[in-house]
């Protein structure tokens, strides 16, 4: 019997056949740099008018504004869009293009067009630029990203590409809460396809993201009695202090970063009014996780613990909500990667792999078995805060690659 070799082996020997079929030159293309170069300027006029538009997940007016404007600019680029239904309620529709060319590969890209935000977020903090960064609410996670794919298929319908069967781009409505309104045309569509490229940002310095974490919600809810603060506090069962007892018997237990397992208190809430002991609590533990197994370890905790109450007749229950699976790194993706690398070595640039706790829809394209690479937009940092920032200069470099990637993956797919 033969010997077996170790996985990381056979990861690097697929991602070099890949790599090698490819047929990737070590010369840029300049028909497509120059292309990238030129079409900066618009990239980034484009970013400021729908970073500018508030679409916070929720916000059903803000969304479909931004898809609207959206819509147009691809049908002028030939597809044929449509809208796709909210599969949950309070969200906006789904927008999907489809381009059909006259080559083998069947391309679907996926981008979302909501952010973390509020309304009047994109009025009070507009886009901006500060010497080599751009600002604004959402403008790296991800309509940075979702302008980076719309401005490399506007370069292929201008430079006459048609080397593929279908390029098909997905706009996600509620990514921010784990796509409860797109699940189902996530599924089908990457059923349809040889291939998912995600745009959610690249990591600084330069890198694609090829792992991600799992991620899940876990809610610790308690009942207990209401009783008046003042006159009877001893007929109540206070909620929100066996609560801070759940809470402190987990404090420590895992870690709260890393590249592990990382689990935070997120929402917490209990009592409506000063002068009564409350008799509802609920706290939200946000879990990452590299592997399934890695969650069910959490959730065992959390259960055993709901089963010790400090505070008598409290009743403890525990619910789990799932968001994505961890994009698990396989040779499928490093195939992929390597491909992207040289494509980037085309104009003398290096791109690392790299991962890290914020999910995506790439996880639900790998557990359809449609190999997936991430991290396709601009790169950028500080996600989900007020100072979120895009590198003005990966901007010409990324829409080359990814415009290159679209080119190779369109002729030759995996």
């Amino acid at each position: 019997m033969g010997s077996i070799l170790p996985a990381s082996v056979v990861s690097v020997a697929f991602a070099l056949i890949y790599c090698a079929s490819a047929g990737a030159s070590p010369h840029r293309d300049d028909k497509v740099y120059q292309a990238a170069a030129a079409n900066r300027a618009g990239a980034l006029d484009l970013l400021r008018e729908i970073v500018d538009i508030d679409s916070g997940t929720g916000d059903v007016a803000g969304g479909a504004r931004v898809e609207a404007l959206l819509a147009g600019r691809l049908r002028a680029l030939g597809a044929d869009v449509r809208t796709e239904p909210a599969e949950a309620p309070g969200l906006p529709d789904n927008l999907v293009a489809v381009f059909h060319g006259t080559g083998r590969g069947k391309i679907l890209i996926i981008g979302h067009i909501d952010t973390v935000f509020g309304p009047g977020t994109a009025a009070g903090r507009p886009f901006s630029i500060d010497r080599e960064r751009g600002f604004g609410p959402g403008v790296g996670d991800e309509k940075g990203g979702v302008v980076n794919a719309i401005t490399a298929l506007k370069i292929l319908h201008d430079l006459g590409f048609k080397n593929y069967a279908t390029i098909t781009l997905l706009l996600d409505d509620s990514e921010e809460r784990g796509s409860p309104g797109s699940r189902k045309l996530i599924t089908t569509l990457v059923k349809q396809h040889q291939v998912e490229f995600n745009m959610e940002p690249g990591d600084p310095p330069d890198a694609l993201t090829v792992w991600r974490k799992g991620s899940a919600g876990i809610r610790i809810q308690v009942k207990g009695r209401a009783a008046h603060a003042g006159m009877a506090p001893q007929d109540g069962r206070n909620a929100a202090v066996e609560l801070v007892h759940q809470l402190s018997a987990l404090e420590g237990v895992f870690p709260h970063s890393g590249d592990g397992t990382t689990v935070n208190l997120t929402l917490l809430k209990a009592g409506e009014r000063h002068n009564i002991i409350p008799d509802f609590a609920e706290a939200t533990l946000n879990v990452r996780f590299r592997k399934p197994e890695d969650f069910d370890a959490v959730l065992a905790k959390v259960d055993a613990g709901a089963a010790v109450t400090l505070v008598p007749d409290t009743r403890v229950t525990v619910a789990q909500d799932p968001a994505y699976p961890p994009l698990i790194e396989n040779s499928q993706i490093d195939a992929l990667a390597a491909r992207a690398r040289a494509i980037y070595a085309e104009i003398g640039k290096t791109v690392e792999s790299s991962g890290n706790g914020g999910a995506s829809e790439s996880a639900l394209a790998m557990a359809e078995g449609t190999p997936a690479l991430d991290g396709l937009g601009y790169v950028g940092g500080d996600f989900h805060t007020d100072h979120e920032w895009i590198d003005l200069n990966s901007v010409v470099p990324r829409l080359y690659l990814f415009t290159r990637l679209l080119m190779e993956t369109g002729a030759k797919p995996p």
